[in-house]
């Protein structure tokens, strides 16, 4: 069993395009043609750039071996070039294909992925949702309403989900980290308090900054906050300093995660040793695929912490998130975007079930891939997945992020 073609979907979701703009899917097949898919979350770097990364680590590190040999394959890309450290695209490249094989190697062993991993220790994943505008809501006012996102939270919790996420803080800014508006952390009050009220204690509320803050603004935000019982403070100031992530989840009692922008168990380990988050939320197309975000796991429990795995991207990477959450005992919980374009680009095979997914015993991820939907759905642009803006924060016209 060689790996031998390689084919890459890079996928536009139709408005509003939860998810990101664009999803990248790769689709590889053995010369005995069994084929798997996996998704590929980097964007650091256009689409049509990342495509050639992706070509070029597969045919480099990948083509002709046998998927079984994940282990090896990643030290190839890990230390391609003479690197041998963390490098975002050439690992979320390599995070997309990993996936694939081991969607291969269920499908050859007639097992599900899970099974392979160890077997199913968390026989329901519990799942949470992002608060996105209900169908009568005007999506221009939802962003800075707290009345239409408590709304959007009842309707939620109403639905079996037992955790909500929201971000209302600020814009994504390439002059981060700053110290927050005195308008931003009333807005967030305001958003906290709603939902609260709201959803009672049927739902934990989960508060996202986008890692938007200075080390001391994101402790008075969070301080804020506190009488609200976040379940978690995401990604408090950017991601590249742990020691200073230390201090807020020092000055906090709101467990800090964070997660979705790191690749590899050598970035999340410093995490995990300086005490700087609780809570991990590896993106798995992103993190080096299904096996090392076992290993950054089995280092969570050590340090009795939690996986989250985060998603802000298309069914794929969701599916390989639920069969490594549901094959590890220190699940907290898994991001997860309903959609109906999500939904049938894997033929609805997995769905939400009030609040929970229960992954079957189908071979590898037991999805297919409708390639001919995601051929219908080209993305022909040049920007990137996520895009942030490059003007700093307003302290005296306020700030209004459009969510996602």
């Amino acid at each position: 069993m060689r790996l031998q073609n390689l084919q890459i979907f890079t996928v536009a979701p139709p408005a509003p395009g939860w998810g990101g703009r664009y999803w990248i899917f790769v689709k590889l097949t053995t010369a005995c043609g069994i084929d798997g898919v996996g998704e590929c979350y980097a964007s650091s770097v256009g689409p049509k750039a990342m495509e050639a990364v992706i070509e070029d680590v597969f045919s480099r590190h990948m083509e002709g071996e046998s998927p079984e040999n994940i282990e090896l394959m990643f030290r190839r890309a890990y230390s391609a070039g003479f690197t041998q450290r963390p490098d975002l695209t050439v690992i979320g490249a390599f995070s997309g294909l990993e996936i694939a094989c081991w969607d291969i190697l269920g499908k050859a062993r007639e097992r599900p992925v899970y099974a392979l991993l160890g077997g199913k220790v968390t026989p329901r994943v519990r799942c949470y949702t992002y608060l996105y505008p209900l169908s009568a809501h005007d999506p221009a006012a939802f962003w800075t309403s707290p009345d239409l996102a408590a709304e959007a939270a009842s309707d939620a919790v109403d639905r079996g989900y037992t955790a909500v996420k929201f971000d209302p803080a600020g814009p994504y800014t390439v002059y981060s980290g700053h110290q927050p508006a005195m308008s931003d952390i009333s807005r967030s009050v305001a958003f906290c308090k709603a939902i609260r009220e709201a959803v009672g204690d049927r739902a934990d509320l989960l508060f996202g900054t986008h890692g938007q803050f200075s080390t001391g603004g994101t402790i008075r935000l969070a301080k804020a906050l506190e009488p609200y019982a976040p379940l978690w403070y995401e990604e408090p100031i950017p991601p590249d300093n742990t020691a200073q992530m230390a201090r807020v989840a020092g000055a906090t009692s709101i467990p800090v995660a964070t997660g979705e922008r790191l690749t590899t168990k050598a970035e999340f380990a410093p995490i995990l040793r300086q005490g700087a988050a609780t809570i991990l939320q590896p993106a798995l197309g992103r993190v080096g695929g299904i096996w090392e975000a076992k290993k950054i796991a089995a280092l969570a429990e050590v340090y009795n912490a939690q996986m989250a795995p985060h998603l802000y991207a298309g069914p794929v990477e969701w599916t390989a998130n639920l069969h490594f959450g549901t094959s590890i005992p220190n699940l907290l919980m898994a991001e997860t975007i309903e959609t109906d374009f999500h939904d049938r680009l894997i033929g609805g095979a997995i769905c939400v079930d009030d609040g929970y997914v229960a992954l079957s015993d189908a071979p590898g991820l037991g999805i297919r891939l409708n390639e001919d939907l995601a051929r219908a759905h080209p993305y022909d642009g040049d920007k990137l997945h996520l895009e942030m803006q490059s003007t700093p924060c307003d302290y005296q016209d306020g700030n209004d992020f459009q969510g996602g």
